[in-house]
């Protein structure tokens, strides 16, 4: 397996990096739909729609980045999105109010969004050291689409769907 694969340079971990990246990616493209089945609010809807349409994007990019690489990564795994799909799944099922589920799904999907943020981040910076200016741009693009869509899912948040989930609180 990919885990106990040794990694001797900067290049090595980019690789073993990007790897983990596409199937994090791959896993989320693949609940997606059920995160916007799940959703009540129109909004958070069409947002998550959005999102995975740009994960698509991102996952056909780096595609393509592994065919010019001659990089494999059918064994690699990414434990950290598992975590955070599995912790999503299980928190949404404890939510039995509509409004509050979707808060929880924000929240879930805006917790993932901030990970690939800082994945996206260190893959451009990593890439721009090892000079590969195509590479860098490429993960760059990405940390500034997960930006976007996290800014849309401050506001959703901030405007609507917490507001919403709001319960009244008996008087004291």
């Amino acid at each position: 397996m990919i885990e106990n694969k040794s990694i001797n340079n900067l290049h090595e971990l980019l690789d073993d990096n990007i790897r983990r990246f596409i199937v994090a990616e791959s896993e989320l493209q693949n609940v997606l739909p059920y995160f916007i089945q799940t959703a009540s609010n129109i909004a958070l809807k069409n947002v998550f729609q959005k999102y995975q349409d740009m994960v698509k994007m991102h996952v056909n990019k780096m595609e393509d980045f592994f065919e010019q690489e001659s990089i494999t990564y059918l064994s690699a795994s990414n434990k950290v999105m598992h975590a955070f799909l599995s912790e999503t799944e299980e928190r949404v099922n404890q939510c039995i109010d509509i409004a509050t589920k979707d808060a929880c799904l924000l929240s879930c999907i805006q917790n993932i969004n901030h990970f690939k943020i800082g994945t996206y981040g260190t893959a451009a910076a990593f890439a721009n050291a090892l000079e590969m200016n195509k590479t860098a741009v490429i993960f760059h693009e990405f940390e500034v689409n997960e930006k976007r869509i996290d800014d849309r899912l401050s506001q959703l948040a901030e405007f609507e769907i917490n507001k919403k989930a709001k319960t009244t609180i008996g008087i004291a």
